[in-house]
């Protein structure tokens, strides 16, 4: 654990900012960090923003606390990462703000406000995408008094367990992915999953990437694979894809690779969505439940 008072530094706009006194403090567990002490509504200093990204490259997750922002703090933040992509359901972006998704199970005037299901599988942000996300933030706007909470794995630490029989089989293969995977399937239980225009359906054709893909950053191997989204094995029988994809989904989500992320008010979660997979814990139907997420354009994995 480390505080840095960093030096005064000059931003890209050229404006000098003053560096904020931050401190990161790693979680006991196979992934994540706090970040305290670092006011997001305030200007970023070129080397505190270097700081987070290196912390963010070690961490996978970040959890920075108490973050009192606005939609255009968030989407000025999230953009020194990258450039941002926007949801396909446009239906639940924040009103003036398309590169905010809402996620929520509020229904107003009969009429659901954000996407109340969102992470339901087990998933890494727009893997279906022929540039997959490199992260996702998500803000807390409104929390339940109970449930609610987000799991990580770890799929770095997946890849690098696979027992032996599982990486020869996976090592070298790809598999497909798409959006409309599980899409009907979801339609079926909730309010949350709208039809799809032509135009929607021809955002999300189904693309293929490498069952294991390296970090273009760190330069470590990682499973890339998910229930929500992935669908078959290139280049195998359907039986064997489904065995072997049941297998490594499952070999993922085993305990020893996963945080669970309990939300506490204005928390900010930013997460690596080449290191990790995501799922939503689930809120209880009566409790109210909404959160702002932003999400960051990635490479096309290799």
């Amino acid at each position: 654990m480390t505080t840095a008072f960093a030096p005064t530094a000059a931003s890209e706009t050229g404006r000098v900012h003053q560096a904020q006194p931050i401190e990161i403090r790693a979680f006991d567990g196979p992934v994540g960090a706090e970040v305290l002490g670092l006011d997001l509504g305030q200007p970023l200093s070129d080397d505190d923003f270097r700081r987070i990204h290196r912390a963010h490259l070690d961490h996978h997750v970040l959890v920075f606390r108490d973050q009192r922002i606005t939609p255009d703090q968030q989407i000025a933040f999230s953009r020194r990462f990258g450039p941002l992509q926007i949801h396909v359901l446009h239906q639940f972006q924040l009103i003036g703000y398309p590169e905010v998704l809402v996620v929520s199970n509020i229904v107003e005037n009969g009429q659901p406000i954000g996407l109340g299901d969102a992470g339901h599988y087990w998933h890494s942000d727009l893997s279906y995408k022929e540039k997959p996300s490199l992260g996702s933030l998500l803000h807390a706007q409104e929390l339940p008094a109970e449930g609610g909470d987000t799991l990580f794995a770890n799929m770095h630490l997946a890849f690098d367990t696979l027992p032996a029989h599982l990486r020869a089989a996976v090592e070298g293969r790809s598999a497909e992915h798409t959006y409309l995977a599980k899409y009907a399937e979801l339609q079926k239980r909730s309010p949350w999953r709208p039809n799809l225009s032509a135009e929607q359906i021809a955002q999300v054709k189904p693309v293929v990437h490498p069952i294991v893909r390296t970090h273009p950053e760190a330069g470590r191997k990682a499973l890339f694979v998910g229930e929500h989204f992935t669908t078959r094995v290139i280049g195998l029988p359907e039986d064997e894809s489904k065995q072997l994809l049941d297998e490594v989904f499952a070999h993922s989500v085993r305990p020893e690779h996963l945080y669970r992320h309990q939300w506490a008010e204005h928390d900010m979660v930013f997460w690596d969505n080449r290191s990790l997979m995501h799922l939503a814990a689930g809120t209880p139907d009566h409790l109210r439940r909404k959160l702002y997420r932003t999400t960051i354009e990635g490479d096309v994995p290799f």
